[in-house]
């Protein structure tokens, strides 16, 4: 994410932007055990990505 989005905002996303084909944010998400790897894929489909960061 730091890549994507810089350091101070891929925290901010992390812990604040709900995404909607989660229905928690980043930090929930990793808290309740999911996948980094499906968490990853949330926020490629949510925000757009470049194919080398994928």
């Amino acid at each position: 994410m730091e890549l994507r989005f810089g350091v101070a905002y891929a925290r901010s996303i992390a812990a604040d932007y709900r995404l909607p084909s989660l229905g928690a944010t980043v930090d929930e998400a990793l808290s309740r055990g999911d996948s980094p790897k499906t968490i990853w894929r949330a926020i490629c489909q949510e925000f757009e990505v470049s194919s080398s960061l994928r």
